[in-house]
């Protein structure tokens, strides 16, 4: 018996940067890229836009300034879009108990298990009304993928990219797998797909014709027996609404080596505190804590101590790391540094194995805002102005930092519902001028369905020669704005796989 495709996958539609263009009236329709900044940063998200140029997820952020020098380059407001991702995981909650979030821009759902869906015609139906709902409610777009199977849904969702909706009918999941890399099937990473290649395997087809003990004598037993199944399309893993976590850990990457090994021992110490406030938001404590020190060679080394119970003490998670930093050589410079807590469990063994004499008392340190260099906690603050972020002037109001450098910080003055701002630059210590919270998004309409030989359209969108902001002085104060349109992603772009966001066909119902 055939199982019915109530297995759905969604996946926002590079969502970083759409919320950051649904935010910033005057990127509406611009290329936009969101990641670290500095010469080592690389891009988290880029709008379709950017994608034009050849820019996608991972690529070096220097390399996508050379392709898209006009873009808007901002700095990742990792609370902005927890809170977005928030709004949808509720609608996906209301549809089925069983949600199995992937990130904060992707899960898959089981609509059977919440009586949503139970044949073609529902799913579909369940499928479209989550798309309209989610534009509805945040103003953004999601690719949504239904299938039998977690792995066909979310290939039907790369195919649906972006803005779509595919379903894969029962019986067409081999003719639709066989022409496909093997790379579409999850597990098959760089060393496998080139282990494959040069047995002479390029397509998941190409898998199922060599054949099971084939696939074990090439991969392994547990691989190669998981593959061969996955290329004939049987997926039997189910949707699972609670992933436990095994670790949590906070890492910072710098944009000059550090030589100091002062220095780097307050940068160890600050990313204790850091991880332990994230263990303790998340109710855990942990067992084991582990140290990762890149080098100036991009040689990686890890380094763990496990204690002989839980703990979610700073001073015995700042200790440990310590000790640990003790056993690694940093004198050529060190350019990573990560703390974090593995050995996870949900109670705390109190001040049974603190190892500080006296009270332990819980270090207050501010963390610094997503993509901002880090800071030694016994250096004078200085105040930053990451590009993107949100802020308020007494005399202007609420806007975003589009660029800064030299002393000074260019401000456009604009809402998610107002018009395309003006901008003005104050100096970068101006009194009026402080960091703000993100304004929710504007919500839309839903989408209204469209007909069928509407779907096969195809406009290519314009690639805009006009200077965007960037993170460097120079802005000019008061740019020309151009009115930009309501749609801010073409019906259709060019198909790409490139980085984890990458365009694909559109397919809508």
């Amino acid at each position: 018996m055939r199982k019915a495709p109530t297995i759905l996958h969604l996946d926002m539609d590079a969502f970083f940067a759409s919320a950051e263009q649904a935010s910033k009236p005057s990127l509406r329709g611009k290329a936009v890229i969101v990641g670290g900044l500095g010469p080592r940063g690389v891009v988290a998200t880029c709008s379709y836009e950017a994608r034009v140029f050849g820019v996608h997820s991972a690529m070096p952020m220097a390399q996508a300034r050379r392709l898209a020098p006009n873009a808007a380059y901002l700095v990742p407001r990792f609370g902005f879009y927890r809170s977005i991702s928030e709004q949808v995981m509720g609608l996906l909650r209301a549809l089925s108990p069983l949600v199995e979030p992937l990130s904060l821009d992707e899960a898959f759902v089981d609509l059977e298990a919440g009586g949503a869906a139970w044949d073609e015609a529902s799913a579909r139906l369940a499928g479209g009304k989550l798309r309209a709902d989610i534009r509805a409610v945040t103003g953004l777009t999601g690719s949504v993928g239904l299938a039998a199977s977690k792995m066909l849904a979310k290939i039907a969702s790369e195919q649906a990219k972006p803005d779509g909706l595919v379903l894969i009918e029962p019986g067409t999941e081999r003719a639709l797998l066989g022409p496909m890399s093997v790379r579409t099937l999850p597990g098959v990473g760089p060393a496998t797909g080139d282990h494959l290649r040069r047995a002479g395997i390029t397509t998941v087809g190409e898998i199922a014709e060599a054949g099971e003990d084939e696939l074990v004598r090439l991969l392994g037993n547990a691989h190669g027996h998981a593959l061969y199944a996955m290329a004939l399309a049987h997926d039997d893993r189910p949707v699972v609404a609670e992933r436990e976590t095994k670790s949590v850990s906070v890492e910072d990457t710098y944009d000059v080596d550090i030589h100091d090994r002062i220095r780097v021992g307050l940068e160890v110490q600050r990313l204790a505190d850091r991880c332990v406030r994230r263990l303790r938001g998340a109710g855990l404590s942990g067992r084991t804590i582990v140290l990762k020190v890149r080098r100036y060679d991009f040689s990686t080394l890890t380094r763990s101590e496990t204690l002989r119970g839980p703990t979610d003490d700073p001073a015995v998670v700042r200790e440990a790391a310590a000790r640990l930093l003790e056993s690694v050589d940093t004198t050529g410079g060190v350019r990573l540094l990560g703390v974090g807590v593995s050995g996870l469990a949900d109670y705390t063994q109190e001040d049974l194995f603190a190892q500080a004499a006296g009270e332990h008392a819980e270090s207050e340190v501010e963390e610094p805002s997503p993509g901002e260099p880090a800071e030694a906690q016994s250096a004078p603050v200085e105040r930053r102005w990451p590009a993107g972020h949100d802020v308020r002037h007494a005399g202007y109001g609420h806007g975003w930092v589009q660029g800064s450098g030299l002393g000074r910080v260019t401000v456009r003055f604009e809402t998610p519902d107002s018009e395309p701002g003006r901008v003005r630059t104050f100096r970068v210590d101006d009194p009026e001028l402080e960091p703000a919270d993100a304004l929710p998004l504007v919500p839309l309409l839903p989408l209204v369905p469209r007909r069928p030989e509407e779907s096969e359209a195809s406009n290519e969108p314009e690639a805009s020669n006009e200077p965007e902001a960037s993170d460097g002085p120079g802005v000019p104060e008061e740019p020309v704005v151009t009115p930009v349109q309501a749609s801010s992603v073409p019906a259709s772009l060019p198909k790409s796989r490139s980085g984890s966001e990458g365009g694909g066909a559109t397919s809508r119902p």
